[in-house]
């Protein structure tokens, strides 16, 4: 029997966790960078030009020749010994690392939920950078945590103000991004991070490590991860992702991680996907075993380099006055701050029917949000093509002034 036509659609009872959640940010994004009429800076989506694409084709073809039959079938939890073998070889440039110690994700955004999925309980709190990644704070509340942001500067996260955050609510763990952080392109200088480190050992509070863009340096240095600090090791779930490095659509990262929470992961990594893709992990193994990666990255870095230097060109004359924008040293992202009396959000109608796309910078505050705020991401686009659309979101924030 069919429902009569004036009968209202089935609706799904949706859990409470996911109330209001009918779109996403990130959902978001990708909409807006398939829009062929708007030049998007929303989303950190690589120019596909530059992926290795001759490199990956022979791994994967060097795996489906040699290890076909185990590619394509059936997996363990923990990951690939192979894989987990590179992973490991590449942290310990900075932190001795081994092969069990390695955790095998779908890229570092399943790492966060598999983290979230072990180790939170709804009401537990988790303290964050004020703003945040915004798909943290998602994977985090879905499993009913409660965000606190902790303010920061221009070197990241203020350790007096964590520590109070620390002795005011009691967090299960805090959440850190220090290089080259997603949304404000901003790194952590090497005494800040010490002095992060001694907050949480001194208050004994675990450590959630998010690094995907620390490779992507425009200066030549790097910086080790706060994990590698004395008694950080044992503390910190760390977390890489080789999408940023080789292409997105390989959905490969890993958790780095010491004791018994490393089974505690690979139990909620089995209730989520059972394990990640068999023959990308084993491509990926073979990437890293036989390509030059580091001159790989060393090209990407040099173009990203040049974009973000015609992005920060064009936007300096277009701000308004009292405007505060980041300059960093790598990765993918720079950060604008209008000031009082702008609104994002409400300018971004205008900004795409101007052809210009960006992400509002409220979605990535876990609390007290700062409309003014807007998040540009200069890797997709040549110079060219982004001065010009700077240009004309610069008539929409003049039209907006305040």
């Amino acid at each position: 029997m069919t429902s009569s036509p004036s009968a209202a659609p089935y609706r799904f009872p949706i859990a409470p966790r996911y109330a209001g959640m009918e779109s996403s940010p990130l959902k978001d994004i990708f909409a807006l960078a398939a829009r062929e009429d708007v030049v998007s800076f929303a989303g950190g989506i690589p120019d596909p030009e530059l992926f290795d694409l001759r490199t990956v084709t022979a791994a994967y073809d060097w795996v489906l020749a040699h290890q076909g039959k185990r590619a394509l079938q059936y997996g363990v939890s923990e990951g690939e010994r192979e894989l987990r073998e590179q992973a490991a070889r590449r942290l310990s440039r900075d932190l001795a690392t081994d092969a069990s110690q390695i955790r095998i994700t779908s890229g570092s955004q399943e790492g966060l939920f598999v983290v979230a999925q072990a180790l939170l309980e709804p009401g537990d709190v988790v303290l964050v950078e004020s703003p945040t990644y915004l798909a943290a704070v998602q994977a985090f509340s879905v499993h009913g945590a409660r965000m606190i942001g902790v303010a920061t500067d221009d070197d990241g996260v203020i350790p007096e103000a964590l520590e109070e955050a620390i002795r005011t609510h009691h967090p299960r763990m805090v959440y850190l991004i220090p290089t080259f952080q997603n949304p404000t392109g901003r790194t952590m200088p090497v005494g800040r991070r010490q002095a992060v480190a001694d907050v949480l050992l001194r208050t004994d509070v675990p450590l959630v490590e998010d690094d995907p863009y620390g490779a992507l340096s425009f200066t030549g240095s790097t910086w080790a991860p706060i994990a590698a600090l004395p008694g950080m090791a044992e503390r910190t779930i760390l977390l890489n992702s080789m999408s940023k490095l080789m292409a997105p659509g390989v959905r490969i990262g890993w958790m780095r991680a010491e004791g018994p929470v490393r089974d505690t992961l690979a139990v909620a990594k089995a209730a989520i996907s059972m394990q990640s893709s068999v023959v990308d992990q084993l491509m990926v193994a073979r990437y890293l075993e036989t390509a030059d990666l580091e001159a790989h990255i060393a090209t990407v870095s040099g173009v990203y380099r040049e974009r973000r230097d015609a992005m920060a060109r064009a936007i300096a004359p277009v701000l308004p006055d009292g405007a505060h924008v980041t300059h960093p040293d790598g990765g993918m992202f720079l950060w604008a701050a209008l000031g009082e009396g702008y609104d994002a959000q409400s300018m971004l109608e205008d900004a795409v029917e101007a052809g210009v796309a960006y992400l509002p910078g409220w979605s990535f505050f876990a609390d007290h949000p700062d409309h003014s705020t807007m998040r540009l991401s200069f890797v997709t686009h040549a110079p060219a093509v982004i001065e010009d659309a700077i240009g004309r979101l610069g008539e929409v924030i003049a039209a907006h002034r305040a």
